[in-house]
């Protein structure tokens, strides 16, 4: 059972959840001219696009059987991490046939595993629901995988469109190359 107090925190998920597969939908049609090529990149493409459309899928799923009156959510938890976790063993196993599993993709790689986790700790707590179905703190952490889901979509949807990315090794490096060159250009400018 669905504790009253996250019934509107559900409503407010189930309506981001729309938006953001109908806008992921967007993104995808305006990258498909990156997904749709043979080589090598193009299949982290899709797998960015997909793992979105997973993340958004089990938000949306997640957020709309909670809103049904009865004891629902912990059989869509599982049902939905189920299957997440099926998508991630093959977005994977994708990557390892066909060689990709390099330093280039250690960042969806790492993703993928982020989505992995999310989806057992969602298993996890919706059987728990399912064994006591009076467990409010299992449904609290079902809530809270739903916001992870967001996040992990959001960022693998910013990654598909190739919105830019600010890290903040990226830019300690940035910042001490820069510097390097700067006192090696007064280096070369002081008078011998």
């Amino acid at each position: 059972m669905v504790p009253e107090n996250v019934h509107d925190f559900f409503v407010a998920c189930a309506s981001v959840a729309g938006a953001l597969i109908g806008l992921l939908f967007v993104a995808i049609s305006v990258a498909s001219d990156r997904l749709a090529r043979e080589e090598a990149q193009a299949q982290v493409h899709r797998i960015r696009a997909a793992a979105a459309l997973s993340a958004f899928t089990d938000a949306l799923a997640v957020s709309l059987f909670s809103l049904i009156p009865g004891q629902k959510i912990g059989p869509t938890a599982v049902a939905a991490a189920s299957a997440g976790i099926v998508f991630v063993a093959a977005a994977l196993l994708s990557l390892i046939s066909r060689h990709q599993l390099r330093r280039r993709v250690l960042l969806d790689v790492l993703f993928l595993a982020g989505l992995l986790i999310t989806f057992v700790v969602q298993l996890i707590n919706g059987a728990d629901v399912l064994a006591r179905p009076g467990n409010s703190g299992a449904v609290y952490t079902i809530a809270s995988m739903v916001v992870i889901c967001f996040l992990i979509g959001i960022a693998r949807a910013w990654e598909l469109i190739g919105g830019p990315s600010i890290g903040i090794t990226r830019e300690v490096t940035a910042l001490v190359r820069s510097h390097h060159r700067g006192a090696g250009d007064a280096a070369d400018e002081e008078p011998s």
